[in-house]
């Protein structure tokens, strides 16, 4: 067996996975609810509002970060998966929710974009002044210089990302490798390297990245330092978190069909890339996810309308609209509720 093999099965099956969506592009307290979610509206007024207003509500910005809390019996473990882009709006968003930020012990980053990863000095800093010492997941590759090439031709630099020795001076344990993990008591899997084996998910041309101020910018439409987060939940299989899908969502759902090929994908949440240059690609990506059986896909960040649109077309009520101050609860209830 391979590293990731052995590490897969020692992936611990969770009694209950609590997932808050703290930062998403996405503010739509109407939106339709899967039977084990909990909209922003409630979330809000269990976390202290007493009135709906703009200032009790959250705010949306271009991004997506989570809050993952396992259970398996009395053993309790908090995780961030990656943070969204500012921190005045992540802090606020967890304020609103009264999310006690002190208890986070580990923020596993997908990749490094400011959109994802931007927020982390803000979160850190909460994190410790709560109590906490969080221990940060990376990888290399995600501390290029990154920037994207304009339909005119004009190459626009995006915001760096913090550093590992920036996140340590402000109290965090960063984990710089690039390798698969097993966080927090075996409750996660960290993926490595996801790799690109679909026809058709080829990345982004318009994306481009640079070691160092003094080099030429180069392609990087693959992305290769993104990371999957993979949790199972007794009784009702997998849960895969893909934040950006560079990779694709069908590589991603590839590799842990490989990994686990005895489990169901009993959910698929995040952001898909599927909007602007890359809505050429959603009719295959459509008919790629229908022989993995995915039981829910929650859409949100990057999928964009259109690919949202031609995947409830096409799996109905499987698919549901991610938005910020939405609490996810899978467990044996929500077995039961199938």
């Amino acid at each position: 067996m391979t590293d990731e093999s052995n590490l897969a099965a020692a992936l611990r099956p969770l009694d209950r996975l609590a997932v808050d969506v703290i930062t998403d592009n996405v503010s739509d307290a109407y939106v339709s609810k899967t039977l084990f979610a909990v909209s922003e509206f409630s979330n809000v007024v269990l976390g202290g509002a007493t009135v709906i207003s703009g200032e009790t509500l959250l705010a949306a910005n271009l991004g997506f970060g989570l809050r993952l809390v396992t259970t398996i019996g009395d053993q309790r473990h908090v995780l961030l998966f990656d943070t969204g882009p500012e921190g005045s709006i992540f802090i606020r968003n967890c304020k609103n929710l009264a999310l006690p930020l002190g208890e986070v012990e580990a923020i596993a980053v997908t990749h490094g974009h400011w959109d994802h990863m931007g927020a982390l000095p803000e979160a850190i800093g909460a994190i410790v002044a709560g109590g906490g010492r969080p221990t940060v997941h990376v990888n290399p590759g995600m501390f290029n210089q990154r920037a994207v090439r304009l339909k005119s031709g004009a190459v626009v630099p995006v915001a760096d990302v913090p550093t590992p020795g920036e996140m340590e001076r402000l109290g965090a344990t960063v984990v710089n490798d690039g390798a698969a993990r097993l966080l927090l008591d075996g409750h996660f899997y960290y993926s490595g390297e996801i790799p690109r084996v679909s026809s058709f998910e080829k990345g982004r041309v318009d994306h481009l990245c640079r070691s160092t101020a003094d080099e030429a910018w180069r392609p990087d439409p693959l992305l290769m330092d993104e990371r999957m987060l993979v949790v199972h939940v007794a009784d009702l299989g997998l849960v895969v978190f893909s934040a950006c899908s560079h990779a694709g969502i069908v590589n991603v759902c590839t590799e842990v069909r490989r990994l686990w090929p005895d489990l169901p994908i009993h959910a698929v949440m995040g952001g898909l890339h599927l909007g602007g240059v890359m809505e050429r690609l959603i009719p295959d990506t459509v008919a790629g996810l229908k022989p993995f059986g995915i039981r829910n896909i929650i859409t949100g960040h990057c999928t964009g309308w259109r690919a949202l649109h031609a995947l409830a077309d096409a799996f109905g009520d499987v698919v549901s609209q991610s938005a910020i101050g939405t609490t996810y609860t899978f467990d044996d209830s929500h077995h039961l509720s199938l």
